[in-house]
């Protein structure tokens, strides 16, 4: 028999009985494992958005209502169009991986300004490596090569941080000028005038050039979909079989194969819309490589964070540092390497950011970039007060930015007008971290609205 908190509604227990009238209690458990059925889950979760904590629910309904919008009012109405629908999946690449990247130093209750032009020095190594004037590297040693340097630039700014007791805000914002720098003497190597390429042939350079651009054949789309889905599902059923069998609390069947039916129909509609057709003249079709390798970051880091103990540790320092430090985590160790994977993630991110403008430059504004992707940690549901936070949080509100972006494109606004779109949406995603997850009063404040309501 699978063991329940007693004070759980699971258990027979109303957490609200003791409370007063203008207070809602959340579930002690997360309401996936409180709810032994389908009907308890969802009363479960219900009780957990009236006491303000709403997960991914705000920026998945900002998210539909950006959609509709830019589809009503874009140019004969291509919003949804398969061609522009793949567009924005390119486009938000970076945005997705960078706010991964950021997602581990703000779960800390820190904050990396520098991963901009950090992930740019990255990515400009890689890209002078593999020319073929000058060192012609095979691709995937200069990519090898250019990850490390940006997980050691991480390093060294996690050591500042937690060595010399400096603020990360100062350190980063330190270190973003020094990287820039950085870049301006790698870029400066060769014989490119600070331009380096990756509009020629050989296999290395078309292996950068394609991490964007390149795509895969429709049927091995569909090949690799089919797999990804059965792996997935079948790990997650044998995952709850093993804690059910332990005698531990385990979601509800029905609400497992719901998830993995909602995982399957998203993959079956991501690759049906890849494979159509989208080229004016000719053929071309097929799921862009940026879609698998960026499912296999959030694959990735999601099992670190929520399935390892040094996941657990950077959820424990972000909620109490002190009380962390007590227990006998490693906190400046922990602290350190999350600065480290902040860096190394911001160098693949900024990987793709070359593929797709086709070479490296000057240009690279790594400070907007870095706005954005903390605008994007935090629009996905990432707390800036440290402690919530997952690496799903970056994909969704990544994908918020680049919908954004490209609907305005389409417009054919001016810049101007996504630097306040975004900025006004970040305003508004930071008011609700702090009025629902900042602290008790806000909370309280909230839940009695919505009961009054």
């Amino acid at each position: 028999m699978a063991r329940t908190d007693p004070n759980s509604p699971a258990a027979g227990f109303d957490p609200a009985a003791d409370e007063p009238d203008d207070v809602v209690v959340a579930p002690l458990l997360p309401a996936e494992l409180a709810a032994q059925s389908l009907g308890g889950y969802l009363r479960a979760q219900f009780i957990r958005i009236k006491s303000g904590d709403s997960g991914m629910l705000p920026v998945v309904l900002a998210l539909v209502a950006i959609v509709v919008a830019f589809q009503s009012v874009s140019p004969n109405h291509i919003f949804l169009s398969h061609g522009n629908l793949v567009n924005l999946f390119q486009q938000s690449t970076w945005y997705v991986v960078l706010a991964m990247g950021e997602i581990f130093v703000l779960l800390l209750g820190e904050i990396d300004l520098s991963i901009g032009f950090l992930g740019a020095v990255g990515a400009v190594i890689a890209v002078q490596l593999v020319e073929p004037v000058t060192n012609n590297w095979p691709w995937w040693a200069a990519i090898i090569v250019a990850l490390i340097a940006s997980a050691f630039m991480g390093l060294i700014q996690g050591l500042l941080v937690t060595v010399l007791r400096l603020p990360s805000l100062i350190v980063t914002l330190a270190t973003s000028l020094v990287w820039n720098g950085l870049l301006l003497i790698v870029l400066a190597y060769g014989p490119f005038s600070g331009y380096p390429p990756l509009n020629g042939n050989t296999p290395s350079i078309r292996a950068l050039h394609d991490l964007i651009n390149g795509t895969i054949t429709p049927v091995a789309g569909w090949i690799s979909m089919i797999v990804v889905v059965g792996l997935l599902g079948g790990w997650m059923i044998y995952g709850d079989l093993t804690r059910r069998r332990s005698g531990l609390v385990t979601p509800p069947l029905s609400l497992t194969l719901i998830k993995i039916g909602l995982i399957a129909v998203a993959g079956i509609a991501v690759v049906y819309v890849c494979n159509l057709n989208r080229a004016t003249t000719g053929k071309l079709e097929g799921v862009p490589f940026a879609i698998p390798i960026v499912l296999a970051i959030l694959a990735l880091w999601t099992f670190l964070l929520g399935r390892t103990r040094f996941g657990r540790y950077i959820y424990a320092i972000g909620g109490n540092r002190e009380a962390a430090r007590r227990a006998g985590i490693k906190v400046d160790l922990i602290r350190t390497s999350a600065f480290m994977l902040s860096g190394l993630t911001a160098g693949a991110a900024m990987l793709f950011y070359a593929s797709y403008i086709g070479g490296m430059s000057n240009n690279v504004n790594g400070g907007q970039l870095v706005l954005f992707a903390v605008a994007s940690a935090v629009i996905g549901g990432t707390s800036l007060f440290g402690g919530r936070g997952k690496a799903v949080h970056g994909v969704l509100g990544g994908v918020v930015i680049g919908a954004i972006y490209n609907g305005m494109f389409l417009l054919g606004l001016p810049a101007q007008w996504l630097y306040i779109v975004t900025g006004s949406v970040l305003v508004f995603a930071v008011t609700v971290d702090s009025l629902f997850r900042g602290g008790q009063g806000g909370r309280s404040l909230i839940a009695a609205l919505l009961r009054r309501g």
